[in-house]
C-alpha cells in the first residue's frame, strides 16, 4: 500500500523533445513536458477538450531512455511521483514549480527513429 501514498500516472503526448543533461557526477538528466487532454460536453452539448501539461524530470537509466526513444509528439504511459519545490528568480520573486519525477516509461507510438 505504501507504492499508492505518492504515485502519478499519465498518457499523454510529449510537447518537445526532451532537454538532456550529463551533470559531473556521471548522472544523466532529461527534462521534458507532457500533455494530457480531458475530453467533456458542456452543457449545451459541445465536445469540450482541456489540455494539461505536465513538468517531467527523470533520472539515470530512465532519462537514458528518454534521451533515445521520446520525441516531440510521442505518445507514452508513465509511473513516478509528485514534487513540489520553490525558488526565487532574478528579481528575487518566490516562485513554485510542481513537477512529475518519473521512474517508468512506455511507449505507446512505435518510436521514428533509425535503428
Amino acid at each position: 500500500m505504501n507504492s499508492l501514498r505518492n504515485s502519478v500516472k499519465l498518457i499523454g503526448h510529449l510537447g518537445a523533445d526532451p532537454e538532456i543533461k550529463k551533470l559531473e557526477n556521471g548522472k544523466t538528466v532529461a527534462n521534458f513536458s507532457v500533455a494530457t487532454n480531458d475530453v467533456y460536453k458542456n452543457t449545451k452539448g459541445d465536445k469540450i477538450t482541456e489540455t494539461q501539461w505536465h513538468r517531467i524530470v527523470a533520472w539515470g537509466g530512465t532519462a537514458e531512455f528518454a534521451e533515445k526513444y521520446l520525441r516531440k509528439g510521442t505518445h507514452i504511459a508513465l509511473n513516478g511521483k509528485l514534487t513540489h519545490s520553490s525558488f526565487e528568480d532574478k528579481e528575487g520573486v518566490k516562485r513554485y514549480k510542481t513537477e512529475v519525477i518519473a521512474n517508468e516509461f512506455v511507449l505507446l507510438t512505435k518510436p521514428d527513429l533509425p535503428f
